[in-house]
């Protein structure tokens, strides 16, 4: 087995009501002096009544372009070497933090997080998924370094619109089946790999015990222990799961075919959490699992996490292209057994379980 290099979180990770107030001293006690503040519009508005006035660090804002491209990275890096600024704090949903981190690398400078949404690990992960400016993704960077301050405001968290929570649990709900196609192949288990397999199982228990009250919560907005629990499995299981898996416990057939999915222009108004739960059932279907894909059924029913193509309103006749992208030589489908997946095979097993739905 190759050498397995864990990156199993944060520097320092905070989730409490309030948190936002400690920014400045926590910034300060890291020797920061002069931030780049990268923000998107929306998630601007959702945090700036949260976001402290900070007194002894410059800040110099700017809004992101919409996408976590090698454009855009490329844009804030420079911002951030001609600005000379000693970190860059995102402030946003995955794609915003993806861009924050990549910048970070690139300019050799420090990242801090705070998630205005919680529908993925991406708060967590030292890695970015990297698209076009189109929004076709490509590849992804991972990073040496973690992040070094992740800062969770729960009340803002609470107040986004309850579509990016669902789309967190299905991504999250992932790594269990992208996890263990992988890790339970092996014969021997390295510590940290039992680490990610067991993170993943418990992304997994926690999603069908909790998932479906705090989904209820939050169109209450009521900060309740199974909303925490949620949010905190989304953000810090999920990245654990990869932290400690490195590539066996990232990702497989799911994210596999989220990526091919990208192809249809309608997929871009589709969260990234939505594309993955579909790609579970794909993945369980290249499985021949059908016992757990009937299991997952009432599940997804209960949430309105997508079933078919036609839940992400994209039309059939992306198929073929949905599956050439999914099965491309670099993708991850192929960890999930020995033998390579074919185009022809996904293609195939996408039209007769799109045939149910009609």
């Amino acid at each position: 087995m190759e050498d397995i290099i864990v990156r199993a979180g944060p520097a320092e990770y905070v989730c409490t009501s309030g948190v936002l107030n400690l920014l400045e001293l926590k910034l300060t006690a890291r020797g920061i002096k002069r931030v780049l503040l990268l923000t998107g519009e929306q998630s601007w508005q959702a945090a700036t009544n949260y976001f402290p006035i900070l007194n002894e660090v410059i800040v110099i804002h700017v809004f992101y372009n919409g996408e976590c491209s090698l454009s855009e990275i490329r844009r804030v890096t420079n911002l951030a070497r001609t600005h000379e600024v000693d970190a860059i704090i995102g402030v946003g949903g995955g794609k915003v933090l993806d861009v924050v981190k990549a910048s970070a690398y690139h300019s050799q400078t420090k990242s801090v997080l705070i998630p205005t949404i919680a529908s993925n690990c991406a708060p967590w992960t030292p890695l970015s998924v990297i698209y076009t400016d189109e929004g076709v993704m490509t590849h992804y960077e991972v990073y040496p370094k973690s992040v070094d301050l992740l800062l969770i405001e729960p009340l803002i968290l609470i107040k986004a619109p309850i579509v990016y929570l669902i789309a967190g649990i299905g991504d999250t709900l992932a790594k269990w089946y992208e996890a263990d196609v992988q890790i339970s192949k092996l014969n021997e288990l390295p510590v940290a790999l039992k680490i990610a397999h067991y993170s993943a199982r418990l992304c997994a228990d926690e999603m069908f015990e909790y998932a479906e009250q705090a989904v209820s919560d939050t169109q209450e907005e009521r900060l309740s222990n199974a909303f925490i629990k949620v949010v905190e499995s989304i953000i810090m299981l999920g990245g654990m799961v990869g932290g400690y898996g490195d590539k066996f416990g990232r990702i497989a057939g799911a994210h596999s075919i989220h990526n091919g999915i990208t192809v249809a222009p309608e997929s871009h108004e589709a969260l990234h959490g939505s594309k993955v739960a579909y790609g579970i059932l794909v993945q369980l279907l290249l499985e021949n699992k059908q016992v757990e894909l009937k299991q997952l059924i009432p599940f997804y029913q209960a949430l309105g996490l997508p079933i078919s193509l036609q839940d992400l309103n994209i039309s059939n006749k992306w198929i073929d292209e949905i599956a050439q992208l999914a099965t491309r030589e670099e993708e991850s489908i192929h960890f999930m057994r020995d033998e390579k997946v074919t185009p022809i095979e996904v293609a195939d097993v996408l039209r007769k379980w799109e045939a149910q739905w009609f």
